[in-house]
């Protein structure tokens, strides 16, 4: 068990299982599946990320250094949580993108029933760590506690 501190960009308290990128996520290509054709699981469609291509999202700790791809990445998590489509909770090692950060943002304000906690600056240490199906325990102050 080891314990990483970050910063919150949303709060939140979750335990979920880690599911790991060591490459940026695309949030449009990742997503596009669960906004578009009704993949209620979430699963992953980018099929240039070979960590996460064809792996559920829906309800995991998603593990990644950063976002990348096009302008739509706020709005693409935004439309996730509203269809309640979302990880559990994303921990990145490196500092959000304004982007993400904006869709992860509106979405805790905006949205009633849906969280999703939101921690950066975890570190490199952090993603060399954490395996997926590893247990993920985020707390309110942005302690990220991986067993």
């Amino acid at each position: 068990m080891k314990e990483f501190k970050g910063r919150v960009v949303t709060p939140g308290t979750v335990t979920a299982e880690a599911l790991v990128t060591h490459g940026g996520l695309n949030t449009l290509a990742s997503f596009q599946k669960a906004l578009q054709f009704g993949d209620k699981k979430a699963t992953c469609g980018d099929q240039n990320n070979p960590d996460l291509y064809g792996k559920q999202m829906l309800g995991k700790a998603l593990c990644l250094p950063q976002t990348i791809g096009s302008t739509t990445g706020g709005m693409v998590l935004y439309c996730a949580c509203s269809m309640k489509r979302q990880p559990a909770c994303m921990l990145f090692s490196n500092h959000i993108d304004s982007l993400a950060a904006a869709g992860a943002i509106l979405a805790d304000v905006w949205l009633e029933d849906v969280t999703m906690p939101v921690i950066d600056c975890l570190g490199d240490e952090f993603l060399e760590y954490v395996k997926d199906g590893m247990k993920i325990t985020v707390k309110e102050d942005g302690n990220v506690v991986v067993e």
